[in-house]
């Protein structure tokens, strides 16, 4: 009995770590997320607006007004700091730390959030897969696309911009109507 519980509880558990979500992204593309060709960093950095999101638990609290600020550090990683609204008016504040992954373009970097003693956990993927040239807004997904913002300088994109995220979104393998639309008003 237990020889037949270690043999199937592998596949149980790969089996379950997939939800119906990844499960559908897998069966409407088959083509890999690609990021961009090349991210100055530096010109990456500073305040972003969320103008859209795939809905994720972690923020489930966020009723609005969220915002992404990045911050270049001297170790060559980026502060960031996610701000948002509750449906209670108060503000929700987390900061992280990123890092690029290696890659020549930049465009790869990892996160995190958790910090224990010093040690930074559970870091998660967060590709530029879309940028402005003039770096105005941005694409961010996640190589098995369970993930996904748009991202702008301002606090709304233009119907023409957005039509053209939408086509990149897809171009991606992305539905772009699984992006809900962020609440930027200040009331």
């Amino acid at each position: 009995m237990s020889r037949i519980i270690i043999f199937i509880l592998p596949f149980l558990l790969i089996l379950t770590s997939i939800t119906p979500a990844q499960g559908q992204n897998m069966v409407e593309s088959d083509n890999k997320v690609e990021v961009v060709d090349s991210v100055n960093i530096e010109k990456y950095c500073g305040l972003w607006y969320e103008i859209a999101r795939i809905p994720n638990s972690f923020q489930d609290k966020c009723a609005g007004r969220v915002t992404a600020e990045y911050e270049l550090r001297e170790d060559g990683k980026l502060k960031v700091i996610n701000k948002c609204v509750k449906k209670d008016g108060s503000i929700n504040k987390v900061k992280g730390i990123a890092k690029v992954t290696g890659e020549k373009s930049n465009a790869k970097l990892k996160i995190s959030f958790v910090q224990l003693f010093g040690i930074n956990l559970f870091w998660g993927d967060y590709w530029i897969i879309g940028l402005d040239k003039e770096y105005e807004w941005a694409i961010i997904g996640h190589p098995k696309r369970k993930y996904g913002w748009i991202l702008s300088r301002e606090s709304a994109l233009s119907d023409s911009t957005m039509s053209r995220i939408d086509q990149i979104l897809k171009n991606q393998g992305y539905d772009p109507d699984r992006f809900n639309k962020t609440n930027q008003r200040e009331g």
